[in-house]
């Protein structure tokens, strides 16, 4: 089951985003993106097999919650829902009085954006009856367990910022963590575990998560104070996401 889907958002790079998860998300079909409320309302009216809006809060002339509620008050409350967006978080409460499926703070990354889709996903199978199983649904792993000295632990998908590779081992560098994370596997067998989604290969020794990276060239990328070069075998590649994800 596909679930019929538009972005609105007035923030042409927050509008990008959105944009782009809804084209990694099997189950979502991408209909239309607008960057103001009273043309995706008149979407809405044009399109009754539209389902679900990925709609930000705070925008122009109609606000997203406005929109929301013109929706609710009509007689398709049940067949169209809607996921907020927003960078304000004191506009959640209002996200709820609407019956919203979900609320995403910004900055939110894939998995946050994953994780409000298969509730949007769940909600439309059980309103049709659908027979399909919601194990079905392709959303991207939250954590991993890792061998470390004589222990497991777990890790975070979200908490990785990149992994390098050395020889036999890996060494996982984390948010909020001063030391790295020494692990024995090879970079190959550990990108395998990864969600290709979030997570991009630069070079033989270097994975990097794609949301961790805060500037990039086209032979490099800075991740807090760490700069990592592109290798030639992987350029195209890096090629391929910069153009993916640059205005």
């Amino acid at each position: 089951m596909q679930i019929n889907c538009i972005a609105v958002d007035d923030e042409p790079a927050a509008l990008n985003l959105i944009t782009n998860y809804i084209n990694q998300t099997p189950f979502l079909n991408l209909m239309g993106r607008f960057n103001n409320a009273i043309d995706a309302l008149k979407y809405v009216h044009e399109n009754q097999d539209l389902q679900l809006i990925f709609l930000d809060i705070r925008m122009g002339d109609l606000s997203g919650v406005e929109l929301a509620r013109i929706i609710e008050q009509s007689d398709r409350r049940k067949n169209l829902r809607v996921i907020f967006t927003t960078a304000y978080d004191h506009y959640a409460l209002d996200g709820f009085r609407v019956d919203a499926i979900d609320y995403l703070l910004k900055p939110f990354n894939f998995v946050d954006f994953s994780r409000a889709a298969t509730k949007a996903y769940e909600y439309f199978v059980m309103l049709n009856g659908a027979q399909q199983p919601i194990a079905a649904v392709t959303a991207a792993p939250q954590f991993l367990y890792l061998k470390v000295e004589h222990q497991l632990h777990k890790v975070d998908i979200d908490d990785i910022l990149y992994i390098e590779g050395l020889k036999d081992y890996v060494k996982l560098y984390l948010k909020n963590e001063e030391k790295p994370i020494l692990t024995l596997m090879s970079l190959k067998k550990l990108e395998e575990k990864l969600p290709a989604e979030l997570f991009l290969r630069l070079h033989r020794s270097f994975i990097v998560s794609k949301a961790a990276i805060k500037s990039a060239t086209k032979t490099s990328v800075q991740i807090g104070a760490e700069t990592i070069y592109v290798s030639d075998q992987f350029k195209d590649n890096f090629s391929q996401f910069l153009k993916q994800w640059v205005l």
